[in-house]
């Protein structure tokens, strides 16, 4: 009998955003010190001649995956929605070179959403992602699970 198991990894980086129509503090530019935890869930491999036996996944392939998609994407980057009028926008990124604009509001819930989207289509065969959790402070996070989105 093969045995389903989760592992996960974490991973850090530095995003600063705005939230167009906010009734709070959070419409201004502010930053914060992300930290993302992705499961992955599988069964590990079982050929003793696979150089990943005993593996769910490596987790170098998975820092690669989640590198690619999201960290050198949204690392230091001033992320904003695209309803913003295109004026400020061009203003926004004489200031700020990386300056990264998205069909979405980008609040914790929403960016959470769009990595589970972004690192599913890179997942190897038989890996499944089972949940993010994305920290937006050090006690404020939103989470993702793929049972919830089946």
């Amino acid at each position: 009998m093969s045995s389903v198991i989760r592992v996960t990894k974490e991973f850090g980086f530095e995003m600063a955003h705005a939230l167009l129509n906010h009734d709070g503090p959070c419409r201004n530019i502010h930053g914060h010190s992300y930290r993302l935890f992705v499961t992955v869930a599988g069964i590990p491999e079982k050929d003793p001649a696979s150089p990943k036996n005993g593996m769910v996944i490596d987790f170098s392939d998975l820092k690669k995956i989640v590198r690619e998609e999201v960290i050198e994407r949204f690392d230091h980057a001033f992320v904003i929605s695209d309803r913003y009028n295109c004026e400020k926008t061009e203003r926004i990124r004489e200031l700020s070179a990386n300056t990264l604009i998205v069909g979405y509001q980008p609040t914790c819930e929403n960016l959470v959403a769009d990595f589970a989207r972004k690192i599913i289509k890179r997942l190897p065969s038989g890996v499944k992602l089972h949940s993010l959790k994305l920290y937006e402070t050090a006690s404020s996070y939103a989470e993702w699970f793929a049972s919830d989105n089946e």
